[in-house]
């Protein structure tokens, strides 16, 4: 009796699976999606439908190197191979650059002010970071929220790196090699703010002669100022300037002496 149910049901399991699922997913069966870009959208609508492909225009942009409604993109890819029935997503050009609101994102997460900013059409640009305590946190925006602006503009970000919740120890830089330097400003929680460099006679070149602020303690994650030596007959040279040979009035001096 067991054995009979145990060989009834994987003759089931079987059936179900060479004939019964195959039909609900279309098994051995493909549709190549033709590639629909540089065309029109009347055009590219003729073509998805007579294939047994279905679309969705997923987005408008605006590019001088197509007419107005013509793709300028598509997902899936041409040539690849999809089930019958498929969406496929078109990207059409407009003759008129889109315009979108700009979101607030300051105090969302780095992550969620990426999403916001890009589902309303915009660029995430460069993301530089400050001190503050709540780390990944977006402290300023580069285009103020509310404003009404074209499609793919640039938005820049201020983040938070989490620091700047305590006071640390200032170490004592003076006198190290460069690097050794922005080592030790970096291991004791501070930035290397602006370097800038001095001729000097006495001091070894790329050595540290100064730094500000020059206090014990400083919230963590502040920026000190360097001042680093050079060598003292550092010159900047003009490319164009001419060059002065005193050679000759050196010589020419010293025969009229010894006459």
């Amino acid at each position: 009796m067991l054995g009979g149910l145990f060989t009834a049901g994987i003759a089931l399991a079987l059936i179900a699976d060479l004939l019964i699922m195959p039909y609900y997913t279309n098994y051995n069966q493909g549709i190549t999606v033709p590639d629909v870009t540089k065309i029109s959208l009347e055009e590219a609508e003729e073509k998805l439908v007579n294939a047994g492909l279905r679309f969705e225009i997923l987005d408008r942009r605006a590019n001088s190197a197509y007419p107005a409604n013509y793709i300028i993109d598509q997902a899936p890819t041409a040539r690849q191979i999809v089930k019958p029935n498929r969406k496929i997503y078109l990207t059409v050009n407009t003759a008129v650059t889109p315009q979108t609101v700009v979101p607030e994102v300051v105090n969302l997460s780095l992550r969620n002010a990426e999403i916001q900013l890009e589902n309303h059409g915009l660029t995430v640009g460069t993301r530089s970071y400050e001190s503050s305590r709540f780390r990944n946190t977006i402290l300023r925006q580069s285009v103020a929220a509310g404003d009404t602006v074209a499609r793919g503009t640039v938005v820049n970000l201020v983040v938070s790196d989490g620091l700047g919740s305590r006071l640390v120890d200032v170490p004592d830089v003076k006198g190290l090699r460069l690097t050794e330097a922005q080592q030790e400003i970096i291991r004791a929680g501070l930035r290397v703010g602006e370097i800038r460099f001095e001729p000097s006679m006495t001091v070894s070149p790329n050595t540290v002669i100064s730094f500000t602020p020059s206090e014990p303690q400083l919230t963590e994650g502040e920026a000190l100022l360097l001042i680093v030596a050079e060598r003292f007959d550092a010159r900047e040279e003009i490319e164009s300037g001419a060059i002065i040979d005193d050679t000759t009035a050196v010589n020419s001096n010293n025969n009229l002496e010894n006459n």
